[in-house]
C-alpha cells in the first residue's frame, strides 16, 4: 500500500507547477493550463484523504466530481473569454489585455 505522504508529495508538486504556470505565463492559455493543473492536484488530495481516512463513505469522491464539474465550467468560460479578447484585440497576452477598453 502506498503511503498518504507520497500522494500529498506529488499534489503539491502539481500545485506548484501550476502556481508557476499561472504566475510566469504571459498567454492567456498558458494561465488557464495552469489554474487546471492546480485543480487536479486539489481533486489528488481529497481522493487521497478520502481513501486513508474515510473510505467507507463517498465524500471525497463526491467532491472531486464536484471540482471537476467546476474546473469544467471553468475551462469553457474562460475559453470563451479568451477568443472575445482575441477577436477584438488580435492577442491573448495576458499583459496587454490589462484595460476593459476594446
Amino acid at each position: 500500500m502506498i503511503p498518504l505522504s507520497w500522494y500529498l508529495v506529488v499534489a503539491a508538486a502539481l500545485f506548484s507547477i501550476g502556481v508557476y504556470g499561472v504566475l510566469t505565463r504571459r498567454n492567456a492559455v498558458g494561465v488557464l493550463m495552469g489554474v487546471e493543473l492546480m485543480l487536479n492536484a486539489v481533486n489528488l488530495n481529497l481522493v487521497a484523504f478520502w481513501r486513508y481516512v474515510t473510505p467507507t463513505k463517498m465524500t471525497g469522491q463526491v467532491f472531486a466530481i464536484i471540482v471537476i464539474t467546476v474546473a469544467a465550467a471553468e475551462a469553457a468560460v474562460g475559453l470563451a473569454l479568451v477568443i472575445a479578447a482575441y477577436r477584438t484585440r488580435r492577442t491573448v497576452n495576458v499583459e496587454e489585455l490589462d484595460t476593459l477598453k476594446g
